[in-house]
């Protein structure tokens, strides 16, 4: 996917330029998401290290060569860059700010890049943390889902310098094939909630649409097949629409992660006083199913909302 060569990135001081090499990148969230990212950074030819608060969920990937670490402190030593995507705000904070973790622990001049989708306050908070301490922080949320994880085909939204964009150019392309710069700190952020509100409309859209098909008699596969190349085909019919059809909402994005995300465009868009109603009622309709336990099922499970009316 990538070359095995050394990246070099540089550290700018006062009395010159500090080259360094990125050979050790360690990794903070290995789930559905971060283990197959993980996964093909290490084909990519860097020596992955991880942690994880219970080492029993890494076993398959120490038994593929991945250093795992006892804790944060440890994990950060060992590495020139550290990777986090992890699964809400509370738990970006915990990794990066609580005493003991990343931002205590780093080594000078490490590359600290937050993949998790979480608010672009708290991104510009961990931007100028890090600076402070001389480090060279970036938000990249990403889109794709698990299959675009496992497939190493990621669409990464980066905020940030964009000198420490450029130079980390080959790890990101480790992860992803549209690699896009989207401006200061917390735009990264910014861009997936963008992100995720086309989301919110496009699969309620879908969902709407084979509920009005199902009630009124249509075969559904024929219906998915007539209008996935026309005017309504869109990459969420295409990846859910069989999904739903199947009866299949095994998470490839838990549902109670995109609550999450769209509470935070939410309050994003709040502060801009913009009015989103689509996106308001689509997160109501997801709060509903989270109340019946749903949390744990994929968004597609969206269309079990529309089965009850």
């Amino acid at each position: 996917m990538i070359l095995n060569d050394v990246v070099l990135f540089c550290i700018f001081r006062k009395e010159g330029v500090c080259m360094t090499e990125i050979r050790d990148i360690g990794f903070i969230g290995t789930g559905i998401m971060g283990k197959s990212m993980l996964r093909n950074l290490g084909k990519a030819g860097y020596a992955m290290h991880c942690y994880a608060r219970h080492p029993e969920k890494v076993a398959d990937l120490k038994a593929e060569g991945v250093t795992f670490h006892p804790s944060i402190s440890d994990l950060a030593g060992a590495c020139q860059c550290l990777i986090t995507i992890v699964g809400f705000p509370r738990d970006v904070e915990e990794v990066y700010l609580a005493p003991g973790a990343l931002m205590d622990s780093a080594r000078p001049g490490s590359f600290l890049i937050d993949m998790t989708t979480t608010s672009p306050t708290l991104a510009r908070k961990l931007y100028e943390e890090g600076t402070k301490r001389g480090f060279h922080v970036l938000d990249a949320p990403v889109t794709g889902g698990d299959t675009g994880a496992r497939n190493g085909t990621l669409s990464i939204l980066v905020g940030g310098k964009k000198e420490d964009f450029d130079v980390l150019q080959p790890v990101l392309r480790g992860m992803g094939t549209n690699i896009n710069y989207m401006g200061q700190a917390g735009m990264g952020q910014h861009a997936k909630m963008a992100n995720q509100i086309m989301i919110a409309g496009a699969l309620s859209g879908v969902c709407e649409a084979l509920r009005y098909a199902q009630a009124n008699g249509l075969d559904l596969e024929t219906l998915l097949k007539a209008v996935s190349t026309g005017a309504a085909g869109s990459a969420q019919l295409n990846a859910f629409g069989p999904k739903i059809i199947q009866g299949d909402y095994a998470p490839g994005f838990f549902l109670k992660h995109f609550i999450k995300d769209m509470g935070l465009a939410e309050e994003e868009a709040e502060k801009k006083e913009l009015k989103l109603p689509v996106l308001h009622q689509v997160l109501k309709e997801y709060r509903s199913l989270a109340k019946e336990g749903k949390g744990d099922l994929g968004t597609q499970a969206l269309f079990t909302y529309y089965e009850k009316k």
